[in-house]
């Protein structure tokens, strides 16, 4: 486990990237949930966590367009390729998705749980 930063370093609707055991990771306050997700996108490998804010997308029944995950997404700043933070999924590819990481409160620090055992399932595993 490693302490992050205060409560008060992640107000909702805000992330900052931070260093977990040598991996760059970004820690997001969601609705007053936190949440942490490589900061590697799984395209050619930018600085997922480094684009500016979460945003919604539109999403579709296949008649109608409707926004949807306020605040849930994060646009790779290098080509735009969007993911949902809670999961790590990409939303152009079923088949990609960017390592989560368990973020939890303690008190008032905010600490990230390494991902060793919390690596997403292989597409073969799916």
């Amino acid at each position: 486990m490693t302490v992050v930063g205060r409560v008060a370093d992640f107000p909702e609707g805000t992330h900052r990237v931070v260093e977990v055991d040598g991996r760059s990771v970004g820690v997001f306050n969601i609705g007053g949930r936190f949440y942490g997700l490589l900061n590697r996108c799984a395209h050619q490998g930018g600085p997922l966590c480094e684009a500016r804010s979460t945003t919604g997308t539109l999403v579709s029944d296949g008649w109608r367009l409707e926004w949807a995950h306020e605040g849930e997404i994060i646009a790779c700043p290098w080509h735009g390729l969007e993911y949902h933070v809670p999961t790590g999924q990409c939303l152009a590819f079923s088949h990609i998705r960017v390592r989560t990481y368990e973020v939890t409160v303690v008190g008032d620090d905010v600490v990230v749980t390494p991902a060793s055992s919390r690596r997403p399932p292989a597409a073969s595993d799916r």
